[in-house]
């Protein structure tokens, strides 16, 4: 029998490593759902972790077992201990906490995931219905709230308040802001300007929620509706867009005029979104991520450099980009300045 060569070997453990990720990724969700990772801010055996949780003792072992095999647990003497990305991201009672988010995400893509060939083969037959559930939307928001302020916050803030003529901004919108922390951060960054978050009313609650908790009633304020059919009001020095304008890709021009026309002149409008590269292939990251979606019909990822040029077909004087990394995965920056 010929000898494997090293290269032969690497390439195998490359597929089953791909494989073994469903392990993986379900071994996390179960942690999750269990609550396993809120009892282990502090060394705790084995055997009081599933009394705790009532769980069955041994396969509650194989659980943290392999939790701590992921580095998200370590273990000495049989005893099991949150790593420290696990106490920051999937503690709920960390501010930074994204188990939640994480939940949804899966919930958001199980069906497909389990239909994935019929899918392929056949061709879109399952809708999204949590697109149109108020209470999905307001899960999603908090959710992605914590997220926000796990560090993405205050990243984009110092980034935005860096632009120039910032110090002079009056005004601010967060266009399908969801929680308005991205608002919250910016405005902090100013000694006077104030913000409005606008988004779906059920999602505005979550945003209200959050000004409150951060203090910023006097300065930011809420503004509901759907901005691919109502108005986004006017006078706005800067209008802010973070992935969400992947719902408007088909009418992106009608949509990117109207963010200019509501700009004073020499206004900025900003957009974070994804920017696929590779002919569509990379960050895989995000190509897996949307796959519940592609499938199903709803392919509205953006390539590098599409936003931006909406951006200038809108008449925006300039447009100036950049890569911006986030715990996910880098995004695209592009921030257009209007004509003063």
């Amino acid at each position: 029998m010929k000898k494997k060569s090293n290269d032969s070997i690497e390439m195998h453990r490359y597929v089953y490593k791909l494989f073994s990720g469903r392990m993986q990724a379900q071994a996390l969700l179960t942690g999750l759902e269990l609550g396993v990772f809120d009892y282990l801010s502090s060394p705790q055996p084995g055997e009081v972790i599933a009394a705790t949780l009532r769980s069955h003792p041994s396969n509650t072992e194989v659980l943290l077992d392999s939790l701590t095999s992921l580095g998200l647990l370590e273990k000495k003497n049989g005893r099991y201990c949150n790593t420290q990305r696990a106490d920051e991201l999937l503690n709920s009672e960390s501010p930074s906490y994204i188990g939640k988010i994480l939940l949804l995400m899966h919930r958001m893509s199980a069906g497909v995931v389990s239909d994935m060939t019929r899918l392929v083969q056949d061709g879109p037959f399952v809708d999204h219905p949590e697109f149109g559930n108020e209470e999905i939307w307001v899960d999603y928001a908090r959710a992605v709230g914590n997220f926000h302020r796990g560090g993405t916050v205050q990243h984009i803030a110092g980034i935005v308040s860096g632009i120039e003529g910032f110090s002079a901004f009056g005004n601010m919108l967060d266009l399908g802001g969801g929680p308005g922390l991205h608002c919250i951060g910016i405005v902090s960054e100013s000694q006077s300007m104030k913000g409005v978050v606008f988004d779906r009313p059920e999602v505005l609650r979550v945003a209200e929620e959050f000004i409150a908790e951060y203090g910023m009633q006097d300065r930011i304020s809420v503004k509901s509706g759907d901005y691919l059919t109502d108005s986004i009001g006017e006078g706005y020095d800067l209008i802010w867009a973070s992935s969400t304008l992947n719902f408007a890709r088909s009418i992106l021009d009608r949509l990117m005029k109207k963010i200019h026309d509501a700009l004073l002149p020499g206004g900025v409008f900003v957009s974070l979104a994804e920017g696929l590269t590779d002919e569509g292939t990379k960050p895989d990251f995000y190509v897996l991520e949307n796959l519940s979606y592609a499938l199903t019909g709803f392919n509205q990822v953006f390539r590098k450099g599409e936003i931006a040029g909406a951006m200038l077909r809108a008449g925006f004087a300039s447009v100036d980009s950049m890569t911006v990394e986030t715990p996910m995965m880098p995004m695209e920056m592009d921030i257009a300045r209007k004509k003063t």
